[in-house]
């Protein structure tokens, strides 16, 4: 069997993508992912052989020169994904959200291949909603996501959102000599998203310098590119213990050494905490369709996370939620009891089996 992924260029999009990807390669499938050309330089895919790159521009519903210019790259990406599907010949077309997967999945239905698309995220995006309509199948994360699609619920698959394999948990001991801390300390994780925050990463530093007992805490700070100085010079300034990161591949040794998550609220960062069960202060990125905040509710109504939003974050209100937070252990024990409500599935090995009942029904 052949089966072609399509993607957006988020790590919402890709890991996702990548860990259906790994779970067909295992059972023998051929697997081509297709991407946006801006991922090519990603450190996640440098050593991946197995993708394919289309041209592809930001475009929206407005007549501007800049439209322009994203309409012939979407056209442009278009021909390409036309070439690649008459080249790859695939007996299946997966797509995971984003303007991206449009043509793809259009020229899919439109040679009568087998489609399915994946959704995220707790509200579903526009390209999602679109295409639902047209695919044969539709896998979603939350159940809840069902009321925001006006297809048949015999259409529709409940799968859980795919993570990476090699994210599972480790010896604490082990993750804290990955980053040379010592026990009996208080880990504190933050994580803008893929593309970092400039803003996360202002306020924290400057939020958690203020905490009393600061002596007593440990900082793992991924934070994108462009920051690292100015943060080195806050967390030492501060007499802080902190390991920082512009990317850390190897999450799981984050995840494993973490007490607390203060982190934006992306679908696979969603996925990824509730595997973790770590208690969380979410942040989620006030554009998109709203997306991270629907995610970020679902954990906050659950108990497991508190919110911030993006527009109300200030030192002061970041520090006045860390202490409440670390002079309440029993509430840090609660959150993280409180994944134990959601329902825990293999969700790449879900969404690979409904992969392959798409070939049951090819001709």
């Amino acid at each position: 069997m052949r089966v072609l992924l399509a993607s957006g260029s988020s790590g919402g999009h890709i890991f996702p993508a990548l860990a259906l990807m790994d779970s067909l390669q295992v059972k023998g499938v051929s697997v081509l992912l297709v991407l946006p050309q801006k991922c090519k330089d990603s450190k996640v895919l440098s050593d991946r052989t197995d993708i394919e790159y289309i041209a592809s521009a930001p475009l929206s519903l407005s007549l501007s020169a800049k439209n322009i210019y994203g309409a012939y790259y979407f056209l442009k990406g278009a021909w390409e994904s036309l070439r690649i599907i008459m080249k790859f010949r695939p007996e299946a077309v997966i797509g995971f959200g984003s303007l991206h997967t449009v043509a793809l999945l259009f020229w899919a239905w439109l040679f009568r291949i087998k489609t399915m698309i994946h959704e995220q995220n707790f509200i579903p995006g526009r390209a999602n909603r679109l295409l639902a309509g047209f695919v044969d199948r539709v896998a979603l994360s939350f159940g809840q996501t069902k009321k925001y699609l006006r297809i048949p619920d015999s259409k529709i698959v409940i799968t859980g959102n795919p993570i990476r394999r090699e994210l599972t948990r480790i010896p604490r001991v082990e993750a804290l000599d990955f980053f040379k801390f010592k026990e009996g300390k208080f880990n504190i994780l933050i994580a803008g998203g893929s593309q970092g925050s400039q803003k996360i990463n202002s306020v924290c530093s400057v939020g958690i310098a203020a905490l009393n007992r600061r002596e007593e805490l440990q900082v793992i700070h991924i934070s994108g590119f462009g920051d690292i100085t100015g943060l080195e010079g806050a967390y030492a300034g501060a007499g802080i213990t902190h390991k920082l990161f512009d990317f850390l591949s190897a999450m799981q040794y984050a995840y494993s050494a973490a007490d607390l998550v203060i982190c934006r609220a992306g679908a696979t960062t969603i996925a990824e905490l509730q595997r973790f069960g770590l208690p969380a202060l979410l942040i989620p990125y006030p554009f998109a369709y709203s997306h991270q905040l629907g995610n970020a509710r679902v954990l906050e109504e659950l108990g497991a996370a508190k919110v911030i939003l993006d527009a109300e974050l200030t030192p002061e209100k970041l520090k006045a939620a860390l202490e409440e937070l670390l002079t309440d252990p029993g509430k840090l024990k609660s959150m993280s009891r409180a994944y134990g409500k959601l329902q825990v599935t293999p969700a790449a090995g879900l969404l690979a089996q409904e992969v392959l009942k798409l070939n049951q029904c090819v001709g």
